[in-house]
This record gives structure tokens, sequence and C-alpha cells, in this order.
């Protein structure tokens, strides 16, 4: 008997979503597999949830929900054996989109019931774990106004970069040393990512594979307003490297400083996470993680 667990975050996507045994029940074979679904009712409630379905011997674990969700349950499922599943239901769905799991509900399910097993890498901010990306400067401010915005949408994601464009202050001091190379001052955004996608089908780093043992990271220095709107453009047609001011690279691990402050604003897979230290340490898990993809 296969035992899988459909961990389900109710208010994923425009906080509709649902999922019942009647719905999962054509899509897998009575005797084989043993469905159970547990509903998240509050952040880090799927964390709970996972943690039981581990000691209750699941064998798949699903993520219903968006990478916010996905990163609750993968991160309990590091160095395991059991197999993550992934049944996009949230808005911008970047690490489904990655790994070709498509929202149709129908195809989604039959990538989970066919099982078919790969391994990717995982990263870790100090000792939080990011399956997509993570990052400070420009994009933390983003996705705490993208998470204040009443859209969860293209177009709630796009008001939230206006916003932030409007708001933005001078940045706060900021070191940043990549291994053992020569520190550089207050870059406007620094973007670590595991997978080429931030949802939407946007990316900064399109060359970044959750398979090659390598982060990808783009460093934007400091610039003005209409730099700014020039790099909203260059992100939306995939042309991030047109602008002089970006740098990207790849490397095993990184280390940022803020000598002046105590805490690190960021976003971990699309979610805004006040880190209370002034020193962030990156770093990859290569080959960490079993999820299910299609063939």
């Amino acid at each position: 008997m296969i035992r899988i667990h459909f961990i389900v975050n109710p208010i994923a996507g425009h906080g509709n979503s649902s999922l019942t045994n009647e719905d999962l029940e054509p899509y897998f074979i009575k005797g084989v597999h043993q469905l159970t679904i547990k509903v998240s009712e509050y952040k880090a409630h799927a964390t709970i949830l996972t943690q039981e379905s581990i000691t209750e011997n699941a064998h798949i674990i699903v993520a219903c929900g968006g990478d916010g969700t996905i990163n609750e349950v993968a991160s309990c499922l590091i160095g395991t054996d059991i197999a993550l599943g992934i049944l996009p239901m949230g808005s911008g769905n970047g690490l489904a989109s990655n790994l070709k799991i498509p929202k149709n509900r129908r195809k989604a399910l039959e990538i989970i019931r066919d099982k078919h097993e790969e391994r990717i890498d995982v990263g870790r901010i100090n000792d939080r774990y990011f399956f997509s990306n993570t990052g400070v400067g420009f994009d933390a401010s983003l996705i705490k106004h993208y998470e204040s915005s009443e859209k969860r949408t293209l177009l709630g994601y796009i008001r939230a970069c206006v916003l932030t464009f409007r708001d933005i202050k001078k940045n706060d001091p900021l070191t940043i040393s990549i291994n053992d190379e020569l520190p550089m001052s207050s870059p406007f955004i620094i973007l670590i990512s595991n997978s080429n996608e931030m949802g939407y089908k946007l990316s900064l780093t399109p060359k970044a594979s959750l398979q090659d043992g390598m982060l990808d990271v783009l460093v934007i220095k400091k610039i003005g307003r209409i730099k700014m709107l020039w790099l909203g453009f260059l992100i939306l047609i995939r042309k991030v490297q047109w602008l002089k001011e970006s740098k990207s690279f790849q490397t095993k691990t990184i280390h940022l400083q803020r000598p002046q402050a105590l805490f690190f604003d960021t976003q971990v897979d699309g979610e805004h996470h006040r880190i209370e230290k002034n020193i962030l340490t990156v770093s990859l898990l290569e080959k960490s993680l079993c999820v299910l993809t299609a063939k």
C-alpha cells in the first residue's frame, strides 16, 4: 500500500483552494493507494502536519498550494527518502513551473500517481531552506508589499513593484562578501537562485538549475529611479543582463553582512522573513530532496 498524504493550503492562490477525496479517487487505484488529506489552518501549520505525516510513515507527501506551502512541506523532507509531490494551487507556482508540473489538476495528479522520482538541490539561508530563490534588497521589499495586497495575481505583483519603486529609500549600509572576493557596498538587489523561475514565468536567473550543484547569484548595484523602471521592463522580457549595473555568477556559498544593523529583511521562496541576525550564510545541499516530476 502506497500511503499518500496531501497537505492543503485552502487560502492559496485566490483564496478558495480545496481538495476532497472525491477529487482524488478517480486518479488513484483502490487497494494500492491510501489517500489522506490534511488542511492547514495558519502559517507554518503545514510544517506540523508534514511532521505528523512522517511519523505516520507516509511514502509521498504532497504540497497543495504555492511556493510558500511547498517550502513548509519540503523543508521537513530534506535528507529523507519520502517523495515530495506538488499540486500547484498558488498564484505564482515558480517551483512547480520549473519542474514542469502543470496547474491542470488531472495532469498534476497523474504525475503523483506515476511516481517518477528525481533528486534536486536545496538552498539554505542560515537555518532556513529555500527551493526556488532567496534575496535581500528590492525583492524583499517587493514581497512585503505583495503579501499586504488583496490581489494575489500578476496584476497585484505589478502593483507591488510600483509601490516598491515609489517607496524605496536610501539603501541601508550593506556589505556583501562572496567567498574570498572584495566586498561590495549597498547593492540594490541580491538574488540567490536555485531554480530559474520566480513565478508568473518571470526570471532574473534564467540559467539556474535545480540539479547543477550551484547557486546562481544576481547582484545589481545601487541604481536610480529611472534605472529601476528600466529594470522592471528588463525583468518582464528576461533580459536583466542588459542592465550594466548587474553582475551574475555561480557559487556554492555566499556570505552577506550588515555591520550597522541587527537583522535582514529577506524573501524566501516568495514569502517575507525577517532574520534577526546581521550575517547571512547561504549554501547549497546537493540532491538532498526527492521530488515527483513528469517523465
